[in-house]
């Protein structure tokens, strides 16, 4: 399946009444109130996802801040947003889906592989003048059945060899790679050898994510082109699963290194680098309200 569907080919769908399972994944590092913003106004039909109790488990040191949760726990989770074997999942947020592809990373590293990213979210839903509802949804239980590993991973002794063998891409904003800010983890900086690739230079001002031929031409002058093994982590691993999308539209596979930044920091006997890597312009400086996405 297509990792994007646009706003009009999913009213399409769903006014056909092909059966749909539609996740809301509004969550954002520094806005508590996703479930209420859903409970305001969501694309009808859809089921609240809660990303630090069902996308994640609760943080450990060793973990890093949203550790992924085990198989038993993500199947129930599915079960209970509706989704049964063959259906289609489209999941958004409104913050370009930099937290609803979590959902679809892990969805799609369970063996379910017909779920998508509604391309520039909630804000493309709503520009294009296609119908909200508040309130709660309560869908039938689905009976989906999940698997595991089918995406790659790599742990932290990988993450420390990565750039030896291939191109590590921090997903974080440009400031908190250098070490200039840290928000919320022990030690600022980035992993040694690590590429700084700021997950919002993935999107266009509308919150869309770039057409195929500017995301290849991106990550190749990031080093990934292909050719060269590519992984990528954030601060804890959920806006690198929308690198890893953005790559994928880019005809690139890539391994997520799921404790991120968060687990690498921790650990006192690991070496944390800051500032730009020597010869280079520091890239991805953004502003304040693109960096707090970037976790």
């Amino acid at each position: 399946m297509e990792t994007l569907m646009d706003a009009p080919a999913l009213n399409a769908r769903l006014a056909s009444g092909q059966r749909t399972v539609l996740l809301d994944v509004r969550w954002k590092l520094g806005d508590p109130d996703g479930r209420r913003h859903y409970l305001d106004a969501h694309i009808p039909g859809a089921v609240y996802v809660d990303l630090p109790t069902e996308l994640a488990e609760p943080a450990e040191p060793a973990r890093g801040r949203h550790p992924l949760p085990p198989l038993p726990s993500l199947q129930a989770a599915a079960r209970r947003w509706g989704i049964r074997t063959g259906d289609v999942v489209v999941a958004y947020d409104d913050a370009g889906n930099t937290s609803a592809a979590r959902a679809w990373w892990m969805l799609r590293n369970a063996g379910f592989r017909s779920v998508c990213l509604l391309d520039g979210g909630l804000a493309a839903w709503r520009r294009a003048g296609l119908p909200l509802r508040g309130g709660q949804e309560e869908p039938a239980p689905g009976d989906v059945t999940l698997t595991d590993g089918a995406m790659p991973v790599i742990d932290r002794a990988q993450a420390a060899d990565w750039a030896n063998q291939g191109v590590l891409l921090d997903a974080r904003a440009g400031e908190r790679y250098r070490g200039e800010v840290e928000p919320v983890d022990p030690r600022a900086g980035h992993i040694p050898g690590a590429v700084s690739a700021p997950t919002t230079e993935n999107l266009d001002d509308a919150g869309r994510f770039l057409p195929a031929r500017d995301l290849r031409q991106r990550f190749a002058r990031l080093g990934a082109d292909g050719e060269t093994p590519t992984a990528v982590y954030c601060g804890s691993g959920v806006t690198a699963a929308h690198q890893i999308a953005a790559l994928e539209i880019a005809g690139i596979t890539a391994a997520l290194f799921p404790g991120s930044f968060s687990e690498w920091s921790n650990d006192p006997s690991l070496t944390v680098a800051t500032g730009a890597p020597a010869g280079t312009v520091p890239a991805g400086t953004v502003t304040s309200a693109e960096g707090s996405v970037a976790v």
